[in-house]
């Protein structure tokens, strides 16, 4: 008698080929829409990584071939003391200007998060600022406002108050760039904005019910459920500040003065690489730069366990 196992197998092998071959098929098409970002992420990315590290061990100046040193760049980077400077710089900028906008993006979140007339209209105005704030023409602009003769002095005048050179004077450089950061809160508004949102209105009821006061309400309700947004803005903030450049480099005219007060660590990095051409120092500040931000975001996100919080009442 004839097995019926050996009449079902081919079609059953026939079946698991045809399958194999569709998921070939479709795999490939995955593959070749991945393709561009696979070219850029491996020529504009992984490469230029390699290429960065195996320069920060050597000597190079564009002119000659890279000429291995060892660990000589990073030795003489702890002996500079304009590296020392510049670090000093952003982390002055990132502890003040970090919180301070963050700050002012959550206040004005809470202000625009109602039903009124025109509320996108200034949603967008005060939005604007995030998309213009790292141009070249933003720190211009800025840098006039705060000049010998800016609009800044022309107010105080009117109140017969003598203005300084703000950009210009070494204490007052970097909070002029400071203030143009927290002046860029228009992202981080929309996030806390679009978190806002999702809070169930019936908490803010119960809570009402419960005689609570607005300001119970927004370190009761608000602000814990609004951790996981705050989360995302502070990572994201924290290594836009860091890699802050443009406005210092146009406000300092690339010099990072006045007395280094505007000597970002990306700027150094500028000049190191790009007017000293000392391209190996520059590509070890630059890795350098890439362990203190990946040190600082991994204790963020350790940390976030006991700060972030979740609206079934959990923690991250």
């Amino acid at each position: 008698m004839e097995n019926p196992t050996e009449k079902i197998n081919p079609i059953i092998q026939l079946k698991a080929v045809t399958k194999q071959k569709r998921d070939r098929k479709h795999s490939f098409i995955a593959y070749m829409f991945l393709l561009p970002w696979l070219i850029g992420f491996f020529g504009l990315v992984l490469g230029p990584m390699i290429s960065s590290l195996y320069l920060s061990f050597t000597r190079f100046d564009l002119m000659n071939p890279p000429r291995w040193i060892g660990l000589a760049n990073y030795q003489n980077l702890f002996q500079d003391q304009r590296f020392w400077d510049s670090v000093q710089v952003t982390a002055t900028f990132v502890m003040i200007a970090v919180p301070t906008q963050l700050i002012a993006a959550l206040l004005v979140a809470l202000l625009l998060n109602r039903s009124m007339k025109g509320i996108g209209i200034y949603r967008t105005v005060y939005y604007i600022p995030s998309l213009l704030g790292g141009s070249v023409a933003i720190a211009l602009l800025w840098k006039n406002i705060f000049g010998i003769d800016g609009l800044v002095n022309q107010v105080l005048a009117f109140f017969n108050i003598t203005g300084k050179g703000w950009v210009a004077h070494p204490d007052f450089a970097l909070g002029t760039l400071i203030i143009l950061a927290t002046w860029q809160f228009g992202a981080s508004m929309v996030i806390f904005l679009a978190g806002l949102k999702q809070i169930p209105s019936e908490l803010y009821e119960a809570a009402a019910v419960d005689g609570a006061n607005n300001i119970r309400k927004f370190f009761k309700i608000t602000l814990p459920l609004l951790t996981p947004v705050l989360f995302f803005n502070l990572v994201i903030e924290l290594i836009k500040s860091i890699q802050v450049f443009t406005s210092s480099y146009i406000i300092s005219e690339g010099t990072g003065g006045p007395i280094n007060s505007t000597l970002f660590y990306t700027l150094y990095l500028y000049q190191k690489g790009f007017s000293h051409f000392e391209m190996g120092y520059a590509s070890a500040m630059a890795w350098i730069l890439v362990m203190v931000l990946g040190t600082l975001t991994a204790f963020i996100f350790i940390s976030s366990k006991y700060w972030v919080y979740y609206e079934d009442g959990g923690k991250s």
